[in-house]
């Protein structure tokens, strides 16, 4: 599991090096929608498998990683290897994520070993939902 935290409208780090990856987007931050199509766009780019969405407007993420996904395509047809599946999770415990994304989340034609936190937020919490996911 690899840590990621950002704040709105930073630049967007490398992590291109977890391909392909799932991704669970902890929320603790009000952003714009264009930032927030950005870091879809830059989520899907860097080789996101499966992206659950946590926190402030979660449920707005799903549909914002979705439609990054169509335009990588062009809008023809998503090859099975390169759909990114999405889920939100507005009702749920940060912990029942974590626990979701360790043992259920999976992709029907990728084997998505890495999994990415990524936190956006204004201060870090690595050590706290690290051991909360250590922990699922």
């Amino acid at each position: 599991m690899e840590y990621v935290q950002i704040q709105n409208n930073s630049a967007l780090p490398d992590i291109s090096r977890f391909k392909p990856f799932k991704c669970v987007v902890v929320i603790d931050q009000e952003v714009a929608p264009e930032w927030q199509a950005k870091v879809s766009d830059w989520l899907c780019e860097s080789g996101c498998l499966y992206m659950m969405a946590w926190g402030i407007n979660c449920n707005s993420w799903d549909d914002s990683v979705d439609s990054s996904n169509i335009l990588q395509f062009e809008g023809k047809e998503i090859p099975d290897e390169s759909f990114v599946a999405t889920t939100w999770h507005a009702e749920e415990l940060l912990s029942e994520v974590l626990w979701f994304s360790k043992h259920s989340a999976f992709h029907l034609s990728c084997d998505l070993q890495n999994t990415v936190i990524l936190h956006i937020s204004v201060e870090s919490k690595r050590d706290e939902i690290s051991q909360e996911y250590e922990n699922a």
